[in-house]
C-alpha cells in the first residue's frame, strides 16, 4: 500500500464518530482484524477510494482489485448468511422427525432426560440473531444438540 493509500485510509477512518472510533480501537487491541465487519471494512474502502490523492490517483488495475474485493466480501458474506439459513432449516427438520421418538439427552436443567418427544419448538435471543431448536419430552425441554441417543421402535 502506498503513502498516500496510507494516508487516505487514516482521513477515511477519521470520518468515523469518536465513539466509533474508540470502540473500534478497544475492539482491535483485543481481537485485530477479526474484530472489522465487512461493513466497516467497506466504509473504510469506499472512504479511501472517495479521498485518494488527486495527484496521485489510484490507477486502473488497482481500482479494479478494490472492486473486486468488495464483490468477493458481499459474495462471501452472502454465503455464509444462507449457509447459516440452511442449518437452521435442517435443524429443524431434524427435529421434527424426533415427533414420537424416544430420547435420551442432557435436559435443560443439566439432568440426564429419557422419554418420548411430544413437540418441538424453535427459540430466539433477545436480538433475535440466533435460534435454537429446542425437543420437548414430558416438562423437561433439550437442545437438539444435546440428544444423546435416538431410539427406533
Amino acid at each position: 500500500m502506498s503513502a498516500a493509500s496510507q494516508i487516505t485510509g487514516a482521513s477515511a477512518a477519521s470520518s468515523f464518530s469518536s465513539s466509533e472510533q474508540a470502540s473500534q480501537i478497544s475492539d482491535s487491541a483485543n481481537e485485530g482484524y477479526n474484530s472489522l465487519d465487512v461493513d466497516s471494512f467497506l466504509q473504510l474502502l469506499i472512504n479511501e477510494l472517495q479521498n485518494q490523492d488527486p495527484l496521485d490517483p489510484v490507477d486502473n488495475a488497482q481500482m479494479v482489485q478494490q472492486i473486486a474485493q468488495i464483490r468477493e466480501i458481499g459474495a462471501t458474506d452472502e454465503l455464509t448468511n444462507t449457509l447459516s439459513d440452511l442449518s437452521n432449516s435442517q435443524q429443524l427438520v431434524t427435529a421434527s422427525g424426533l415427533i414420537g421418538r424416544t430420547v435420551t439427552g442432557l435436559a435443560d436443567d443439566q439432568s440426564n432426560t429419557t422419554g418420548v418427544v411430544d413437540k418441538i419448538t424453535v427459540e430466539t435471543n433477545d436480538d433475535n440473531q440466533t435460534r435454537s431448536v429446542k425437543v420437548h419430552v414430558g416438562q423437561k425441554t433439550m437442545e437438539i444438540e444435546n440428544i444423546r441417543q435416538i431410539q427406533t421402535e
